[in-house]
């Protein structure tokens, strides 16, 4: 009897622990997909890679981002090249995603030059001020991901010692 309530203090914890995790900490480029070179000159050429491992990808590959053409990377293929904007924002990171029948994942690419280093879904447009990127672009913080872990492991501690309370007060009575 006492099984049962363990294992659920245990399993809302370890859903409480995945649910703090931040969507950037999960894997985005677990296929092989590649970028090269990781930072380009406005006009500039790359190339954009796959890898056709088991774990990787087997189709097509569909590759987009704001400042070049979408580019198609076929299923015999591991690479395309692909000419960067020459109208893309000095010093801004682009996202570029990969998209491979149910696998995605994204990678960022530099544009050279001095300015702002948050990765951008749209073009600079010159008007008005970019933003939206909130914490989403943050890196970790170890004394926030500490924090937060302990919060949830006092959290579920208190649980397990509240219900093994309220069962010895039911016992007892």
């Amino acid at each position: 009897m006492r099984a049962i309530p363990v294992a659920s203090v245990a399993l809302l914890g370890g859903a409480a622990l995945s649910a703090c995790v931040p969507a950037g900490a999960v894997g985005s480029n677990t296929y092989g997909f590649t970028v090269s070179p990781a930072t380009v000159a406005p006009g500039g050429q790359v190339t954009l890679g796959v890898g056709r491992t088991e774990a990787g990808c087997r189709g097509r590959v569909t590759v987009t981002s704001p400042v070049f053409d979408t580019v198609t990377i076929p299923r015999d293929e591991s690479s395309a090249t692909a000419r960067v904007d020459r109208d893309a924002r000095r010093g801004a990171v682009y996202r570029v995603t990969f998209a491979c029948r149910d696998k995605t994942g994204t990678v960022d690419l530099t544009i050279a030059g001095d300015g702002s280093h948050h990765p951008s879904d749209e073009p600079w447009r010159g008007k008005g001020v970019h933003a939206g990127q909130g914490g989403s672009v943050a890196g970790f913080d170890l004394k926030q991901l500490g924090l937060g872990a302990a919060l949830v492991a006092g959290a579920v501690g208190t649980a397990h010692h509240l219900s093994r309370r309220r069962r010895t007060g039911e016992d007892g009575a």
